[in-house]
């Protein structure tokens, strides 16, 4: 985690009159110190473990195939590119409405099918185990990334405390907009952090928290989809790793990982955003910040230059998706309906659940912005949800779509790592339970679930 420097500079360019603290480095390389992501690593995959044998038994009772439960729906689509490519996958394959064409295809992103068949192609890997490989691997460096954004995200917290009382500024932005001292102390948790230790934050170790991020990142309402054939490991490593970025003002890091993530899934569009704002506001760092805002677009927009040639239109992409699977901005109205029926007139414990997690992660928004989280975690975070909520197709698949959005859950990480140990230990118990039953539950029993 990145140590406070000795001279923490505000946006006019003086010093906080807080204590201070030095430092024999200013932070640490990207795996951390002292073997630190073999504690994150381990628990991820404990329980992802847990998961996947609560899944196993149900697909046994059912009679179904674990293979065929961690490679369905969309996975099938993955597997497919990967194989054959985008020109090659089976006409078998078909769109929700069971349409298809020759562009069909193209409305998945090619990131994660290109690396499941990039190493499909070693020696013994078959599609399948090399997408089961991938979401392994690239699954452990995702809970490193969770646990190092959780913990720098509860001591910048902590740590802006000190700044209290000052209208500290950070850039042109602040002074342009005129904006309050509370906001332009959020704003400033972006900057390197000072010693002064304070509020909600204070009794929270930042190590623990970071560590409980990780648990329930991997145990979220529908985390079972981290060891299945779809992209959102793949992209939940990318986006935090690009927070990471720029918190910690590797500029470099943070538009490399978000071009990437442009490549693996449509969200990527809120995570350039906020990249390229960070950057932006940051353009004082001089060279590496401005690289960080012409790289992070380049994924995103790229493919849908790809799907603008394939289609002969540039919204091509956005036609297959709306023609195929009924995705379309309409405000939250869908979202609206779906929650209302469901709490009224459905005894589907599948339904009832899906629109009590879409309360409950609008309901954090709320939270992190009333605890003032670093402003680009809240804006991320925020934007997801509002780009998932506000838009319409299968509303069943709204807690599996809002997994990026679980750096929201860091106040949660925080108020649990407050607590005594005896209470961490037994919710995490529970929430491990509730997800491994609830992901269970939606694969293999409720249909049409993601």
């Amino acid at each position: 985690m990145p140590s406070s420097s000795s001279d923490t500079v505000i946006g006019d360019g003086s010093t906080p009159d807080v204590p201070t603290r030095t430092a024999t480095s200013t932070r640490p390389g990207l795996l951390g110190r002292n073997h630190s992501w073999l504690t994150p690593v381990a628990l991820f995959l404990a329980v992802r473990l847990i998961g996947v044998l609560v899944l196993a038994r149900f697909t046994d009772l059912r009679g179904g195939s674990l293979r065929e439960a961690l490679s369905s729906w969309d996975g099938k689509w993955m597997l497919d590119i990967a194989q054959y490519g985008y020109g090659g996958v089976p006409y078998s394959q078909a769109d929700a409405h069971g349409y298809r064409d020759a562009n069909t295809p193209y409305a998945f992103f090619p990131g994660y099918p290109m690396l499941v068949g990039a190493v499909a192609k070693i020696p013994g890997f078959s599609t399948f185990g090399a997408a089961m490989t991938v979401n392994v691997v690239v699954g452990c460096i995702g809970a490193v990334g969770a646990a190092r954004l959780g913990a720098l995200c509860c001591r910048l917290m902590a740590e802006r405390t000190g700044l209290t009382g000052r209208n500290a500024t950070t850039g042109w932005f602040t002074d342009n907009l005129r904006v309050s001292s509370r906001v332009s102390m959020w704003l400033n948790s972006t900057t390197s952090p000072t010693a002064s230790v304070g509020s909600s934050t204070a009794h929270a170790d930042p190590r623990r928290v970071g560590l409980i991020l990780v648990v329930l990142f991997a145990a979220a309402p529908m985390g079972v989809v981290l060891s299945m054939a779809y992209t959102e490991t793949l992209f939940c490593t990318l986006a935090v790793w690009a927070l990471v970025g720029v918190l910690e003002k590797r500029w470099v890091l943070a538009g490399v990982v978000t071009m990437f993530a442009g490549l693996t899934r449509p969200t990527a569009v809120v995570l350039v955003g906020v990249v390229m704002l960070a950057a932006l506001l940051a353009h004082r760092d001089g060279p590496k910040a401005w690289a960080a805002v012409a790289l992070s677009p380049l994924g995103y927009l790229g493919y849908l230059g790809v799907v603008w040639n394939q289609t002969g239109s540039p919204t091509g992409w956005f036609t297959i998706q709306t023609q195929g699977w009924g995705t379309e901005i309409d405000w939250g109205k869908t979202s609206w309906q779906f929650i209302n029926y469901s709490l009224v007139n459905s005894s589907e414990v599948a339904v009832v659940a899906t629109a009590w997690i879409m309360i409950a992660t609008i309901a954090l928004v709320a939270v992190c912005i009333w605890e003032r989280l670093p402003w680009p975690v809240v804006l991320y975070g925020t934007l997801v949800v509002i780009s998932i909520a506000g838009s319409s197709g299968l509303m069943m698949s709204r807690p599996r779509l809002l997994l990026p959005a679980f750096v929201m859950l860091i106040p949660a990480a925080i108020a649990l790592a407050r607590s005594r140990p005896f209470t961490q230990l037994w919710v995490v118990v529970a929430v491990v339970a509730l997800s491994s039953w609830f992901g269970a539950h939606m694969l293999t029993v409720y249909p049409h679930a993601i």
